[in-house]
């Protein structure tokens, strides 16, 4: 594992490792980030005490497809959180982990060539305040005082597990791991799509390709490919 007390993104960093030729499991930690980014172009509020990491995965002939290792993540994420909040810790699609419907953390998937690089933050110590959704942290969810870089030594033999099975069994393991703890079948929820768009309606399930599967009121269902949920 590689550590820096400073950087602008791991993501940015880990794509640069990855076209000097660096190797599927290598793992970036950063104390701070100073241009920490969340999906759609965000901004991710990274300081110290928090957990902002990155690592790489190396698409061989045969995977599943890409974004997916997004639940691959999410899986990993969940398992490493999940009892060390008071609360109920669940995965919103696509990339998300609510503790009691606050964001706890946030995974994002970016690519070049054969590299995927999976960059994941926990709110540790910390979380932001103002923003347009509930957030919390492990703190607020009295977890015991954890340092961010025993965390991530978890959370790497987690995602190497659930990589292994992605590789081995194929997506369906993993959906179903990832449905047993995302939020139920039936919870409303509102899609605000890249364009705009505005879709109601309630959570279904995720298809073969991990697209969440939106239940509408006429009971018509329809794909979601992208998009912000926003659960109701």
């Amino acid at each position: 594992m590689r550590f820096v007390e400073e950087t602008g993104s791991t993501n940015a960093d880990m794509l640069a490792l990855a076209e000097q030729g660096a190797a599927e499991g290598t793992w970036l930690r950063a104390a701070r980030q100073t241009g920490g980014r969340g999906r759609m172009g965000r901004s991710w509020e990274s300081p110290e005490g928090n957990l902002h990491c990155s690592t790489l995965v190396r698409l061989h002939a045969g995977d599943p497809l890409a974004h997916t290792l997004a639940l691959v993540a999410a899986n990993a994420v969940h398992a490493l959180i999940a009892p060390l909040c008071k609360g109920q810790a669940q995965i919103k699609w696509p990339n998300d982990l609510l503790v009691d419907g606050a964001k706890i953390a946030g995974i994002l998937l970016e690519r070049a060539g054969d590299a995927i690089v999976v960059g994941i933050g926990v709110n540790v110590a910390g979380h932001p305040a103002g923003l347009d959704r509930p957030v919390t942290s492990l703190t607020a969810q009295g977890a015991p005082e954890t340092d961010a870089g025993l965390l991530l030594e978890r959370l790497a033999h987690l995602f190497a597990h659930w990589l292994a099975i992605w590789r081995a069994q194929g997506l369906e393991p993993v959906l179903t791991h990832w449905l047993l703890n995302a939020h139920p079948a039936g919870t409303p929820m509102r899609v605000v799509q890249p364009d705009g768009q505005v879709i109601e309606g309630a959570f279904d399930t995720l298809d073969r390709q991990g697209m969440l599967i939106l239940r509408l009121a006429n009971g018509d269902t329809r794909a979601i490919h992208a998009g912000d949920i926003f659960l109701i």
